[in-house]
């Protein structure tokens, strides 16, 4: 038997000291939406609503079997890997120090004293994630502890592969030329399954989801090196890494690029929202990223298929709930903000009100300056309840002579008003 698959199934085994598999789950609405058999293998159903805790306890559990008198372990992670990270500690009841930025939400330091319990301390340093990873690195080093990497590490990597080795087991012949769709942040998932499933030969197809705004495999697969990217939209925050990792890469660095499908931030929303309406699923941004990829493909590509969607997380903080249903209404073409410029005369609200349609509402009216004379600009913005409203609406704009831009997809006037 191939050597990794030996250690994930010996990964694997240790593993149930922790929790049970996770269940591979057939999904009815997607299946229908689709024409394919599609799996979900909800990782959101772990103890720490992630698959992080695999490749941290595996991590851990290999340095205290080679030297069982380190004393602590140190992680630099504002979510997932920092739950993950905790409760491992507290497992096997080794001290561990978290480092996180000082802008983590409170919920998620919250969370990770609760999984570490009185094991872990937390450590807020620095504004952004670099600065809190030096600290900690600093840290490892001044104190002779080990670091936990998120995932680029060959231990990590063996440890999430679990993900596929249990998947294996569950759904038995049917992984034969199925199609796997796998989240992607810093790589260590999409290595481990991937390495997994095609070492036992089960000749799976593998697709890639990445955030648009964070394609660090796609950079990289198309230079043929790993690429760093200059800026990363964070919104995805469990997959935005500016960087693939090492390790990751040079086992994920034979697939082309055109299997890693880039999913839009807004798009991604609108998965969210319809996951949870129709589903009662909570998942987080980079939880949905592998089901919202379905939606690169024609129902013909699919209709007949086995598909399994690595869901990688559901830690959601319900805070963020208002952003993202604003931006799947934007995504579907539900919601516009639009500059109008007003004049200031008796009657001119009424006029623009008789614009609207009985589906038209205003969901927001704030004048930008409000000591024109003559004119005023000022922000509007709508909603509807069919996307085919707002050409028809826009004409009428148009034919009454009004004077207007659309900013919603403007990201950097939009970033500053709305």
């Amino acid at each position: 038997m191939n050597q990794f698959v030996e250690r994930v199934a010996g990964a694997e085994s240790a593993l149930r000291a922790l929790f049970p598999e996770t269940p591979l789950q057939e999904n009815d609405y997607l299946s229908k939406k689709t024409g394919a058999r599609v799996f979900l293998k909800r990782e959101d159903l772990t103890p720490v609503r992630s698959y992080k805790l695999r490749g941290a306890f595996n991590f851990m559990r290999k340095a205290l079997a080679a030297k069982p008198d380190l004393p602590s372990f140190v992680c630099a992670s504002a979510g997932n890997h920092a739950q993950g990270f905790a409760f491992v500690c507290r497992h096997f009841s080794k001290k561990g120090v978290v480092f996180m930025p000082v802008t983590t939400p409170q919920q998620k330091i919250d969370k990770t004293r609760l999984f570490g319990g009185p094991f872990i301390e937390v450590r807020l340093v620095g504004d952004f994630f670099d600065e809190c990873y030096r600290a900690a690195a600093a840290h490892a080093e001044a104190e002779g502890t080990l670091m936990v990497p998120p995932f680029d590490h060959a231990d990590i990597i063996e440890g999430q592969a679990t993900v596929a080795r249990e998947m294996a087991d569950q759904i038995g012949g049917g992984l034969d030329q199925a199609l796997v769709v796998l989240p992607v942040g810093g790589g260590g998932l999409a290595a481990g399954v991937t390495g997994y499933l095609n070492a036992v030969g089960t000749g799976c197809d593998f697709i890639f989801a990445e955030p648009a705004g964070a394609p660090s495999l796609r950079r990289s697969l198309e230079t043929g090196k790993r690429a760093k990217l200059e800026a990363v939209d964070n919104f995805v925050d469990g997959a935005a890494v500016a960087e693939i990792g090492r390790e990751p890469f040079r086992r994920l660095k034979g697939f082309s690029a055109d299997k890693v499908h880039l999913v839009p931030e807004n798009r991604l929303c609108a998965t969210m929202v319809e996951m949870l309406n129709i589903e009662g699923v909570v998942l987080e941004p980079a939880g949905a990223l592998a089901i919202d990829t379905l939606k690169d493909f024609p129902r013909k590509e699919l209709k007949g298929r086995t598909v399994i969607a690595v869901v990688s997380g559901g830690n959601f903080d319900f805070e963020r709930l208002p952003d993202v249903k604003e931006r799947a209404l934007r995504f579907e073409g539900l919601k516009k903000y639009f500059i109008f410029r007003f004049p200031q005369r008796p009657g001119a609200l009424r006029d623009f009100l008789d614009l609207l349609g009985p589906d038209d509402d205003i969901t927001r009216f704030e004048y930008l300056k409000k000591s024109a004379r003559n004119f005023g600009s000022v922000l509007i913005g709508l909603e509807t309840r069919d996307r085919k409203n707002f050409p028809r609406l826009m004409r009428r704009f148009d034919e009454a002579g009004w004077a207007y831009q659309d900013i919603t997809e403007n990201d950097i006037i939009a970033s500053l008003l709305i």
